[in-house]
């Protein structure tokens, strides 16, 4: 594998994705980015806010980043989750994979953003305009 990048960050750049994902030995490159939505189960959302544990965090998304790296062959991998306040439409999370061939992009990215929600000691607070609400409960 070229490189794997797990981070945990303030801020998401999606635009660098590419660039981390490009390999000469890739045909396929596939990106997944989560971001804040305005509703959830019908009630407006105001923002979000996420916490981790950060050592384990990372020693888990790096877990999951080597996994499908040998699952899948891949090139290149990317699991990547921002921290803190975040408001509609903010990215969120970007997991990506970069193969040979666009199946194996596919199933890791598939993999690297279901495993991670999972798995991941990352929590959400989700603002309502009159209440707040802990969403994720991780390990």
């Amino acid at each position: 594998m070229k490189k794997a990048i797990v981070e945990i960050v303030d801020v998401i750049d999606t635009g660098q994705v590419y660039q981390e994902l490009s390999h000469p030995k890739s045909g396929g490159i596939c990106v997944f980015v989560g971001a804040v939505r305005e509703f959830t189960q019908g009630e407006e959302v105001v923002s979000l806010e996420f916490e981790a544990y950060r050592t384990m965090a990372l020693k888990e998304m790096e877990k999951i980043a080597m996994h499908a790296s040998d699952q899948w062959q891949l090139n290149a991998v990317v699991v990547r989750h921002a921290v803190g306040p975040k408001e509609i439409e903010e990215p969120v999370v970007v997991v990506g994979a970069s193969a040979p061939h666009r199946d194996a992009c596919f199933t890791a990215c598939r993999y690297l953003i279901d495993t991670l929600k999972e798995r991941v000691p990352i929590w959400k607070k989700e603002f309502f305009k009159n209440k707040s609400v802990w969403v994720s409960a991780h390990p």
